[in-house]
């Protein structure tokens, strides 16, 4: 099994409003020789399943910068210093969807890029929402809110409808634990 690497130095070398960059220096145990790598700190993320009582899916359309294309995916962001994730799951619902929930329920967590990354996603399956409001975007959301039954959903994975690795991840986790 691989050892860990010796981190010999570790500095800040900038911070931005939702991920620090970090520079480690670390020794590999295999060769001795330093190297430097570049890990983007950030807060844990969150994003969770919102079903209604009619078993449909509250999904978001909104468009993603770093790919340039709308994309069709779960409630989700980050959870803040004064959250716990499940409390920054039923948060995230409210503000994008405009729908609560009561009974959430804990589904797991990933590393999103253990490689580059230091932070986890968890995830939450949201039951019996139901809608309760207007949206409460920030002025940088734009958010579409479409229902779909879930029995739909790993159709719209195979046709690349759903294509956020961190959606589908919470979607694998559901239906490891839900269509059994």
């Amino acid at each position: 099994m691989p050892e860990p690497w010796k981190i010999i130095a570790s500095k800040l070398d900038r911070s931005f409003r939702i991920f620090n960059l970090r520079t480690d220096r670390a020794v590999s145990p295999r060769t001795g020789r330093a190297h430097d790598f570049y890990i983007l700190e950030s807060r844990p993320w969150v994003n969770c399943i919102p079903l209604t009582p009619e078993n449909e899916v509250v999904l978001i359309r909104q468009y993603r910068h770093g790919t340039g294309q709308t994309t069709l995916e779960i409630p989700g962001g980050l959870v803040e210093a004064d959250d716990d994730p499940g409390s920054a799951a039923l948060r995230e619902l409210r503000e994008e969807t405009g729908y609560r929930g009561q009974k959430v329920e804990y589904l797991g967590a990933v590393h999103p890029n253990p490689a580059i990354q230091d932070n986890t996603c968890h995830s939450y399956l949201i039951l019996d929402v139901h809608w309760a409001g207007a949206q409460d975007l920030d002025e940088k959301e734009d958010i579409r809110v479409e229902l779909r039954p879930i029995e739909k959903i790993p159709e719209l994975i195979r046709k690349n409808e759903i294509s956020h690795a961190l959606v589908i991840c919470a979607f694998y986790r559901y239906f490891m634990e839900y269509s059994q």
